[in-house]
């Protein structure tokens, strides 16, 4: 289930944004530690307090809409399918954060020095297949669903 309403926007973005930002946190820092051990996962939350609220201001300032936006060049409300719809904002929400969310971290996390477009170039790289493949195939419905249920769970109670 998608939003439908601003509230529900804002809830749906930052779970969602929880759901990507932790994931890709946990990545990043098992991509610097040689593999993934079990202190990343406590390890990610250090910098989620940082990463999480970036992402939920890029994505309901910036974002969204503009994934909307280049999204219906491709698709078409009404006339294709739903799962159409949802894969194309789902891959152009990475397309657009990713970048981003690579140039907050180079610029936080990196010590990138005179090398930072290289390393920002190289985060992203290293870091969009990943974001994408984990959008689409688990952080998206994942988030849909639980979302869905928080909606009928409120609707419910009305």
């Amino acid at each position: 289930m998608l939003p439908q309403n601003k509230f529900q926007d804002v809830i749906f973005t930052l779970f969602m944004a929880f759901v990507m930002v932790y994931a890709m946190i946990c990545y990043n820092i098992s991509l610097n530690v040689g593999g993934m051990q079990n202190f990343v996962f406590l390890g990610a939350f250090k910098e989620m307090l940082i990463m999480w609220p970036i992402a939920v201001v890029l994505e309901l300032l910036f974002v969204g809409k503009l994934a909307q936006i280049l999204a219906f060049r491709f698709v078409t409300p009404g006339k294709d399918p739903a799962i159409m719809l949802i894969l194309s904002i789902s891959a152009m929400s990475v397309c657009l954060m990713c970048p981003l969310m690579s140039l907050a971290a180079t610029l936080l996390f990196k010590n990138a020095g005179s090398e930072f477009v290289a390393v920002w170039f190289q985060t992203t790289a290293m870091n969009f297949p990943m974001a994408l493949c984990w959008q689409i195939f688990f952080a998206g419905p994942l988030v849909r669903n639980v979302f869905g249920f928080f909606v009928k769970a409120l609707s419910k109670n009305k």
